[in-house]
């Protein structure tokens, strides 16, 4: 599976992505919105593995896509997914992540997410995209924002979340909120 956006290629993780998938999620700064054994290497590694059994999957429900560079250095910058396991057809869920060395790049996450909601509500045709934050994630606040998500609900978070005074913040996406924010932004 592969998408190009202008500068990205997001597409199905490779091995030469693992040491770099490992190492940003190893990454202190990475760890601020985790629970502890969300950022171990045994966690990173049972990931990787969850993505590669979801791209062999048929028919294929869950997309979890490594974003590289398509120029030179071709780095990892992160991953992007839609999930649509257990949902109605048409709803997914999405997830992002940048590796912390590109958290001040505004502009890449709304690149590789615009490349991923694209293909969600065109391509996989759904009509719905949900989500769920750290409420101390201001980047995902505002992305999200970018995007024209709604916010729907804010529950308390996990332990671990309420220990360091965050929440969870769901919000979702329409396909008619979508062509709205991408017809003025095109």
């Amino acid at each position: 599976m592969e998408l190009q956006t202008r500068r990205f290629l997001l597409r199905d993780f490779i091995a030469s992505d693992e040491a770099a998938f490992r190492a940003y999620h190893a990454d202190p700064r990475y760890s601020a919105f985790y629970a502890a054994e969300e950022v171990t290497a045994q966690h990173s590694q049972h990931l990787l593995e969850l993505f590669r059994d979801w791209a062999s999957q048929e028919p294929r429900l869950n997309f979890q896509l490594a974003v590289v560079q398509r120029q030179e250095p071709k780095a990892l910058v992160g991953c992007v997914g839609l999930r649509r396991a257990g949902l109605p057809p048409d709803v997914a869920e999405y997830g992002m992540e940048l590796a912390p060395d590109f958290w001040s790049r505004h502009a890449y996450a709304v690149e590789m997410g615009r490349g991923m909601l694209d293909f969600g509500f065109r391509d996989l045709g759904l009509s719905v995209v949900i989500g769920s934050t750290v409420s101390a994630n201001a980047r995902i606040s505002r992305l999200t924002e970018w995007f024209g998500a709604e916010i729907v609900a804010r529950r308390p978070g996990d332990e671990w979340m309420v220990a360091r005074g965050f929440s969870h913040v769901d919000w979702r996406i329409t396909r008619e909120s979508w062509q709205d924010r991408v017809s003025r932004f095109p």
